[in-house]
């Protein structure tokens, strides 16, 4: 009985001493170490602060999307008028003694004469007449006698004045002393309008718009201008005329080409004023667009043609000879149709024909005697009571951005 008393007790003292060493093991697993908490609170502040800020892939994705919104291109914005770029702003020169008005009216008071030659800016048209500025001054010219500068308002077509670094001039392919290859005057200058390095190309403003026509017309086939020259100064045509006379009289076959029935001499090279000097026409080629690039000025967009092919012509540009003769004898060169009943020469290529198709169509008229000239003849007529004798030469120009 005192046996049986004794195990019982010694099983309930073995379940006490089990009940406490489990209540120990419990509370130990419940209550964390000072590191675990230490760690835990860490922890739940470094997920407090992630989750405040944004993560490095959605910082880097905004700052990649503020950086393709800067980047991108601003968008395009052709100018709806009468050229690429607006005429305000552009470079303006004067052809003859030019008097500049208080207002747009004849009768108005002359406050200056501009001489021949000098540059002003273009500030607005009105009806006949463009305000310009000039020296810090305003006034008002008839714009039929002022000339325009071509790379101002038509930026998309190519520009090589040879003669002003490297004269093409030749003739029956033989070069003309103190001529070819050489610098017959300089007009290139900064063109702060375009930002860049231009030749100076002055028409009158009626001829400029012919030629934007033929232009745009080029454009349509990917093809473009290539201008050669339009105002050339009488003192570089004078200086051809001298030379090619000299080597004609000295040379068979230069006269045999630029100096025999039922060509002569003046149609290649004048030795008086000429169309060039009025400001009525033009020495072009046509080229096949190889690159184009959106170019920005002011407000405006325009593609410009960065390079280029020129087509195989019948000669090289500026060989005067009858090479270049565009018909079978010579037609008069102030009749704006007789040259429509004239016979084609069969050197008359495609491209030359294309060529004298879209200035035919813009308005202006070819030269017999040479496949690369064209002239207005409206032009003409506009200034014919005061012809510009070209008695100067372009060096500067006077625009800004439209």
């Amino acid at each position: 009985m005192k046996r049986n008393k004794k195990v019982t007790l010694g099983i309930v003292l073995a379940l006490l001493v089990v009940a406490g060493i489990s209540l120990v093991i419990f509370t130990q697993l419940r209550t964390p170490s000072t590191n675990e908490a230490a760690n835990s609170t860490m922890s739940s502040q470094s997920s407090t602060q992630e989750s405040s800020l944004p993560s490095s892939s959605s910082a880097s994705s905004e700052s990649s999307q503020e950086s393709t919104e800067d980047s991108e291109p601003p968008e395009e914005n052709p100018y709806e008028g009468t050229f690429e770029l607006p005429i305000e702003n552009a470079s303006g020169y004067a052809s003859i003694d030019l008097p500049i008005k208080e207002q747009a009216d004849e009768d108005a008071e002359t406050q200056e004469t501009l001489s021949p030659g000098e540059a002003f800016q273009i500030l607005q048209e009105d009806g006949d007449w463009w305000e310009v500025d000039y020296e810090g001054n305003q006034g008002w010219v008839e714009h039929r006698y002022a000339f325009i500068n071509l790379p101002d308002v038509i930026p998309s077509a190519a520009y090589d004045n040879t003669n002003t670094y490297s004269s093409h001039y030749r003739s029956s392919g033989i070069d003309i002393p103190e001529v070819t290859n050489t610098s017959l005057y300089d007009s290139k200058t900064y063109n702060e309008r375009l930002g860049e390095e231009e030749f100076i190309v002055p028409v009158l403003y009626t001829t400029a718009k012919k030629i934007y026509e033929a232009q745009s017309q080029a454009l349509e086939y990917d093809e473009t201008l290539l201008i050669y020259e339009t105002f050339r100064p009488h003192s570089a045509q004078e200086k051809v005329y001298e030379q090619l006379s000299e080597l004609a009289d000295e040379n068979d076959t230069v006269k045999a080409g630029a100096d025999t029935p039922p060509w002569e001499l003046f149609w290649f090279i004048d030795e008086g004023v000429s169309n060039h000097q009025e400001g009525f026409a033009i020495d072009v080629s046509l080229a096949q667009i190889e690159e184009q690039d959106t170019e920005f000025y002011g407000d405006y967009s325009v593609d410009v043609v960065k390079d280029y092919t020129e087509y195989q012509m019948p000669t090289p540009m500026h060989e005067l000879s009858s090479d270049s003769t565009v018909f079978t004898s010579p037609v008069t060169a102030i009749d704006p149709d007789a040259w429509r009943e004239a016979q084609l020469r069969p050197e008359m290529n495609q491209p030359a024909l294309v060529l004298q198709e879209y200035f035919v169509n813009a308005g202006m008229t070819p030269l017999a005697s040479e496949w690369w000239h064209f002239n207005d003849l409206e032009a003409r007529d506009q200034v014919e009571d005061h012809e510009s004798d070209g008695d100067f030469t372009l060096q500067e120009t006077r625009n800004s951005e439209p």
